[in-house]
Formats: structure tokens, sequence, C-alpha cells
């Protein structure tokens, strides 16, 4: 039995940052993720609700105000608008009239279809939001969070970038994903960011072939605990990778991580589309940032008990970065299903390069 942070909160204090941070946009500093709605709801989820107002009070100060609406979006003009960064701010009226007007769970079920080839979006930032944001309303029915929800659908929208969605339909099973973790290749230009990097995909050679070696789920009800498996494997594969880049190779994990949590707010007809883009993002964003070679793997920690897994969370939110406090989030989630101490190796990897 490890330790488990779930199901503590703040007493209010996640709803009331929310309000603060629905008054800012959901970039700043050219396109930079504003990462403050994502970290206090892992905050709040694992029992670190009453340093929330401090970490947002220092966060706020490099944030910018929510961009105003321009051109209102009509329910049926959609299309043109998607991927367009400078529409963000009539987005985000779109979507809190939406959420205001149907039941949030409808507006999901709508959208989710729509916004997934675009899964790259914001670096994976969209749908990180959308997954942090489906899992604190599922727990609490609240205005700020489906203000959140409303927020979260908005800035995937607003930088909707497709990749190449691979359809995992070959012989390994998620079982068996170190390997093919390592074995994807990588881009052949890793000169610039993410966006001219994930364009890069489609002539990257070996990498669609490489990718679709996974199996996907043959049964629907299947589809969470292999998705699971996903994400355990790239947290496993973080300490061996993570020195290609810390910061952006926490993505391979998180964002499967936010599809996970977003798997019970959908219709079950969704799952299986879900699971290759999920699959795809993190296999996209080891292409992209992967070192020439891996490096080795850590060694088990010995004699670990419930304390480690605390002390790992205690050490992320005591440093405070964004991408640590999620990534620490997903890992612990991964510790806690299949008791593999690799996760906490994975938060001492981030805390140790800066990620």
């Amino acid at each position: 039995m490890f330790w488990n942070g779930l199901m503590m909160t703040g007493e209010g204090n996640y709803d009331e940052a929310l309000e603060r941070f629905h008054a800012t946009g959901p970039e700043f500093q050219g396109w930079l993720s504003n990462h403050g709605p994502m970290v206090i709801e892992a905050m709040d989820r694992r029992g670190a609700g009453g340093r929330i107002h401090r970490w947002t009070d220092d966060y706020l100060d490099r944030l910018e105000d929510r961009p105003r609406s321009l051109f209102p979006i009509g329910p049926d003009e959609w299309r043109d608008p998607l991927g367009d960064p400078a529409r963000t701010g009539d987005w985000i009226e779109y979507f809190l009239k939406e959420i205001r007007e149907q039941p949030w769970s409808d507006v999901v079920a709508l959208w989710w279809p729509r916004l997934l080839p675009g899964i790259a979006a914001g670096a994976t930032h969209g749908v990180i939001r959308v997954g942090h944001a489906l899992r604190s309303i599922r727990e609490e029915d609240t205005q700020p969070r489906r203000d959140e929800v409303a927020h979260a659908l908005a800035y995937w929208a607003a930088r909707w970038q497709p990749v190449p969605v691979v359809s995992a339909a070959g012989q390994r099973r998620p079982a068996d994903l170190d390997d093919l973790i390592d074995a994807i290749p990588a881009i052949p230009d890793q000169r610039f960011g993410i966006r001219f990097r994930l364009r890069q995909l489609g002539d990257a050679a070996g990498f669609a072939a490489t990718a679709a070696q996974l199996a996907r789920p043959t049964q629907t009800a299947d589809v969470p605990g292999a998705l699971a498996q996903v994400v355990d494997a790239a947290v496993a594969a973080y300490p061996r990778l993570a020195h290609g880049n810390a910061t952006m190779l926490v993505h391979a994990a998180t964002a499967p991580n936010a599809v996970l949590l977003a798997l019970p707010s959908l219709p079950e007809r969704l799952w299986p589309d879900s699971f290759d883009a999920a699959w795809t993002a993190t296999a996209a964003v080891v292409a992209a940032y992967r070192p020439a070679e891996p490096a080795p793997a850590p060694q088990p920690r010995d004699g670990a008990d419930d304390s480690w897994a605390h002390d790992s969370w205690e050490r992320a939110v005591a440093d405070g970065g964004e991408h640590i406090v999620k990534l620490a989030d997903t890992a612990l989630s991964a510790v806690e299903c299949t008791g593999d101490l690799i996760g906490l190796a994975a938060i001492d990897t981030a805390i140790r390069l800066e990620a």
C-alpha cells in the first residue's frame, strides 16, 4: 500500500484560485501556457490545498489579462476559427455561453471528437487542461469548475494543431511498451520549437510504422486499463529520456494521463479513438525531443515504504515548478496503480533537471 493523497481538498481554495485564473489568458509571453489551473487541481487533489493561494500569488505575476472577444463565434461557424489563437477571446466567450446553457457533459461529448485530432494544441496543454478540469468537476460540480471546463476547451480550440494520429493496430501489448518507446525514431531536425518539430512527423522515417506496433484494445471496456499502461510506460521512460529535454518530455506522460482523466466524462464510443490519439501524443513528443541515446534505467529504491511517495510529492510541491508538480501527480498515480517505484525516479529526475 502506497501513500495516496486523493480526495483531500483545500476547503474552497481551489475554486477561489480558479476564479483568479479566469481573469487571465491561457497563454503569456507569446505562447507559453498558463499552467495555473492544472497545477492547483493537482495540489487540491493531493492534499496541498492550503498552499494553493501562495503558489497562485507567485504565478499570477507572470500572466496576462484574459483576451477580449472580438468577433463572436456562431454555433455553425466553428470550423474557420479552429486553431486560430487570435480568436482565443472569442473561443472563451463561446464555451462559457455553451456551458451555461446546457449540461457541461453534453458540451464535452460534442466537442471532444472535434478537438481530438488536434491533440498537439498548445504543446498538448489544451488536452491536459481539459483532463484536469474534468477530473475536478466530477468530484464537485461548482460554477468555477464549469467555467474552467469552458476555458480549457477554449484553449484547446484556439491552439488546435493536428498531428497524424496513428492507428494502434499492431501486435505489442501496452504492458510491453518500454522497448517500443525507446525505439521511436527522432525527427530529423530538432532545432526549433514543438510546432516546427511536430510538422516533421509525416516525413520522419519509421515513426508511423514504429508507433503503429502498439495493439489497440479490442474491447472498449479495456481502453482505460490499456491507456493507464501507456501512462505508466511514459512515466517509466522519463528518467531514461529526460536529458533530451526535461520540460517537454514531461508531456509524453501528462498528455495521455489527461486523456485517461477525461475518459469517465466521455461516451464510451469515443474511448477507442481517444486511446489512439493519446498514444500518438506520447510517441510524437518522444520523437520530437528524445535524446540520441537513452540514459541507463535507474535502480529501484530498496526498502521503500509509504513515506517515499509522500516525500516525493512534498519535494515536488516545495519546488513549485509547474511541470514538476504535474508530472509528480501523474507519476504518483502510476506508483499507486502498479507499485512500481520507477515513478518516484521520474519525480527525482524532473526536480534534478529543473523541468
